[in-house]
């Protein structure tokens, strides 16, 4: 029984990843599509970390967070360059270690990115629910064992999501209807039994996705609540200024990726997942800086002086 379990396993040795279809067509619009976002997405990231790094200003807690997203977002991104390397030789073929990996990274910077999102909402709230605390509750120590803390939960997510998937017998089929290495669409092609893998895959992103995004609701209903009894208005447009940016990029993730992972494997098949897959895998990635710098005075204002002081030494 044992050499034919580990025959079935090794039969694949390389997967084959479909893209977006076979056409030339298919391949050349993806491919400068993807490039578009791939550059954007890198300028607007590097631009961000860099004014954070230099901007004494902006060495708070909030900006730690935003920092430490925007590597993630560029991390995010690292299947870019395979797909349209893809897209454009026209080898959509992946080995079964390489597959493995992508699979791998691809889960550790969703997850983390989730557990991040949720820390930047607990961040929010202390900041404006208990201010005077803040100091003392968001310390710079506190705020790296929170980003460590959310590295690790994404790890031990990758290993079991992993572990699990490539566990599996696969056995001829190799065709990945996609453009990376995606939990669902590998499983669809084992000859396995896929009862117990469909059962973690769906209970472990249920409850990652239900946990952090119950976090992040109860932090907004205290800083909404907190919010509304300010008594100025200025007070109350200032103080939701600093939250409307992070509400709108946990809205699109957290929609997107619930949409996409929260629900029975019968029922994703029925969706488009590769345009919701570019969506939340490129798409917010690359609106994520301009989000969060083109509605915050203080990113805007560190820009200019940045920029004006560059002028300046010329």
């Amino acid at each position: 029984m044992t050499p034919v379990r580990e025959w079935n396993r090794t039969a694949v040795m390389e997967f084959i990843l479909l893209g977006f279809g076979n056409g030339p067509g298919c391949q050349m619009i993806p491919s400068v599509l993807f490039l578009v976002i791939y550059t954007i997405t890198v300028l607007g990231n590097t631009i961000l970390v860099l004014i954070i790094r230099v901007n004494s200003r902006l060495h708070t807690p909030m900006y730690f967070f935003l920092m430490n997203l925007s590597l993630l977002d560029l991390c995010f991104t690292s299947t870019a360059p395979k797909a349209m390397a893809s897209f454009l030789s026209g080898s959509k073929a992946i080995s079964y270690n390489g597959c493995a990996t992508q699979f791998f990274l691809f889960a550790l910077f969703l997850t983390t990115e989730m557990f991040l999102l949720a820390g930047m909402a607990y961040d929010r709230y202390t900041a404006i629910c208990n201010p005077l605390l803040y100091p003392v509750t968001m310390s710079k120590w506190i705020c790296i064992q929170m980003v460590v803390g959310s590295y690790i939960c994404g790890c031990v997510n990758a290993m079991v999501q992993t572990g699990f998937t490539f566990t599996l017998h696969y056995c001829g089929r190799n065709e990945i209807d996609h453009f990376f290495c995606d939990g669902l669409p590998l499983i669809s092609l084992s000859c396995s039994d896929m009862y117990v893998n469909n059962l973690v895959m769906f209970t472990l992103c249920g409850l990652i996705i239900a946990s952090t995004s119950l976090i992040v609701l109860i932090s907004y209903i205290y800083i909404i609540s907190t919010v509304l009894r300010i008594c100025s208005a200025e007070g109350r447009h200032r103080a939701f200024s600093t939250c409307t940016s992070h509400m709108l990029v946990v809205t699109l993730f957290y929609g997107t990726t619930a949409f996409m992972y929260a629900q029975p494997t019968w029922l994703s098949s029925l969706y488009p997942r590769r345009a919701v897959s570019v969506f939340y895998t490129f798409v917010i990635s690359m609106w994520n800086p301009f989000i969060y710098s083109l509605r915050n005075k203080d990113v805007k204002e560190a820009l200019r002086r940045t920029m004006g002081h560059k002028s300046l030494t010329k």
